[in-house]
């Protein structure tokens, strides 16, 4: 589940809490569940600390999207959908406090149970949930939407599905889930999957993408759209959940509307422009020097920096291991080698931004760069056989002086070339067979940064006789065909949470190299990855659960599957004055609470 961005489906997929407290307190009906120990919150809680309780009601807020989409059915895997509509038009039994590393509280369910090791898990609806037509939530809509989405949704939802043994009515408020898989984020996985209604699907396939959005029970529903253009949604003057503590202080504002451009530039003229109410800036360099329009310089657009502790996740070039010469992790590192990382953050950032050191680093869950040791070392030994120069011994990227010519790692890098067979012959870099080192880099047309990115790393490869080949498709064809992993390179992000767990599978586990739509663009096949993250899922402390995250942070990082760029260690966003978040709030991910309109308000 990812912030906007993102990827927020991302991280309310995610999984394990870090609390101190071991064992699992849950022996009885209770309001909330946490991965270990007791939710913080208390059953009569008012609302969540992070939002204005008091927030007031109202207004309209308009947000750019880059690209297009053709669906309204946002769980599976055909068609471009619309991230808006998906988290807020429809619920799920529990909903997340971000102020914990993973707690649920009640959200279409007032109650959940589950056994003592977990091995099973029970909701029982409120009585009060209702869909958007007014219909009930009932016990037949959540064992068909679970079932559903487990076999004919997206392949994120398949996973924990095919853990479920038995699916049950208990009585007409309540289903019970039994596991035939040990699991212990499992109760947690179940509760934050979304209710549909199974009513709608009766004359129609669920699988097929459809412009009739399916009935949902989220504060907003579709009020107007045009495919690929924008799409309006409207607060639900009926909906069932305005007045419960879990929502109060959030979704504040009465409209949202998407605006689509056909890149960012575009996008970003138009929020200069007053059509667009905020802008979300991943550009350190665009955050200094492209904000000095008259509107920022009179007061009307705010430029808000909010600070986060989060992991710093994995972004850069994924290099698919489907395919030659990428199938080989000395290639691999010889291309890490070639990339001047200093060169290209100075030219692109001035140097400022923080490079990624691992999948996990900014947290307490990222790598050492030192040997592995203690309960991580325990994890990986088992696995030395397999695993890559680095994971037991120490590993840490290449670093340049910052000029262009990076003699040193490009020196590195013809020899580790060489060590795999390839030489530079009339300044081409060929292999025993003569095959040249020649391949594409994908990348979505509109992504600027990203593209000056590859151009510069293009430049710098021509050095050591690789040829490099930058190919820019629209955002439909550049879905489908990294569905597909019909790549070369391509320009991948992945956001990481405190919180990994089953979603990790999605990412890393081998059946993502032959089947369609998961997150392992690399194609990675690697027991040791996931026997880590069966580590994450069943450990039963902080210090287990700690070490297993470290330890596939080492198998992912030494993989050498993705050449990493930087993170920005504050979320930046400029916006409309009357736009308004609840500073001072603490809140672990900082800033997620600038993802909008979720805890945002329009004052009067």
């Amino acid at each position: 589940m990812r912030p906007h961005f993102f990827e927020r489906t991302r991280f309310a997929a995610c999984a394990i809490a870090v609390s101190l407290a071991g064992g699992f307190a849950q022996a009885e009906p209770a309001h909330g569940i946490a991965m270990y120990g007791d939710p913080a919150l208390p059953p009569d809680f008012v609302s969540l600390p992070y939002v204005n309780p008091d927030a007031p009601k109202g207004g309209r807020i308009v947000l750019s999207e880059v690209g297009g989409y053709d669906s309204l059915n946002p769980f599976i895997l055909k068609g471009s959908s619309v991230y808006g509509q998906r988290n807020y038009g429809y619920e799920s039994l529990m909903g997340r406090n971000w102020d914990e590393p993973f707690t649920l509280y009640g959200l279409l369910a007032e109650s959940v149970e589950t056994g003592p090791n977990r091995e099973w898990v029970q909701f029982t609806l409120r009585p009060e949930a209702h869909f958007s037509d007014g219909s009930p939530v009932t016990v037949e809509d959540v064992l068909w939407s679970f079932e559903t989405l487990g076999t004919l949704g997206h392949p994120r939802y398949h996973g924990a599905w095919e853990k479920v043994e038995t699916a049950q009515a208990v009585d007409d408020r309540t289903v019970r889930f039994s596991f035939n898989t040990e699991d212990n984020e499992l109760p947690l996985i179940l509760g934050l999957r979304p209710i549909l209604k199974k009513s709608t699907y009766e004359n129609r396939p669920f699988d097929e993408s459809s412009l009739e959005p399916p009935v949902g029970t989220g504060p907003y529903v579709i009020a107007d759209f045009e495919p690929g253009r924008f799409v309006t949604l409207k607060k639900d003057p009926d909906w069932w959940g305005s007045d419960l503590p879990f929502n109060r202080g959030q979704h504040n504002i009465d409209e949202i509307r998407y605006e689509w451009f056909g890149d960012s530039e575009v996008a970003f003229e138009a929020f200069r422009a007053g059509e667009i109410s905020s802008n979300r800036e991943g550009s350190l360099s665009k955050w200094k020097t492209a904000y000095d329009f008259p509107a920022v310089e009179k007061g009307e657009i705010i430029m808000t920096e909010i600070p986060h502790q989060r992991p710093s996740g994995i972004q850069g070039m994924v290099m698919n291991t489907r395919r030659a010469p990428f199938d080989d992790w000395r290639v691999r590192d010889a291309l890490i080698h070639a990339f001047n990382f200093e060169f290209i953050n100075n030219a692109i950032n001035a140097g400022e931004e923080p490079r990624i050191r691992s999948y996990f680093s900014n947290s307490v869950l990222g790598m050492s760069d030192g040997p592995a040791e203690g309960k991580v070392r325990e994890l990986l030994e088992p696995f030395a056989d397999e695993l890559l120069p680095g994971a037991l011994e120490g590993y840490a990227l290449p670093v340049s002086d910052g000029s262009e010519a990076n003699r040193k790692n490009t020196r590195a890098a013809l020899r580790i070339l060489a060590d795999a067979g390839w030489t530079v012959q009339d300044g081409v870099m060929t292999n025993e067979a003569g095959e040249k080192l020649e391949f594409d880099i994908f990348l979505r047309s509109g992504a600027t940064q990203t593209v000056n990115i590859a151009e510069l790393y293009a430049e710098q490869l021509k050095r050591i006789g690789v040829v490099a080949n930058l190919v820019t498709v629209d955002a439909a064809q550049y879905k489908e065909r990294t569905q597909e992993y019909d790549f070369d390179m391509a320009y991948y992000i992945r956001y990481m949470s405190l919180s990994p767990g089953n979603e990790q599978n999605l990412y890393w586990g081998a059946e993502g190299v032959t089947k369609p739509g998961t997150r392992n663009w690399m194609g990675m096949n690697s027991p040791a990855a996931e026997a880590m993250i069966d580590a994450l899922l069943n450990g039963e402390s902080q210090e287990d659960f700690r070490a297993a995250a470290k330890a596939l942070d080492r198998v992912l990082t030494t993989g050498r599957y993705v050449i990493p760029i930087w993170y920005s260690p504050v979320g930046r966003i400029a916006h409309k004055a009357e736009l308004k978040y609840p500073e001072g709030k603490t809140q672990m991910y900082g800033d997620w609470i600038g993802f909008q309109p979720d805890v945002w308000w329009i004052e009067p």
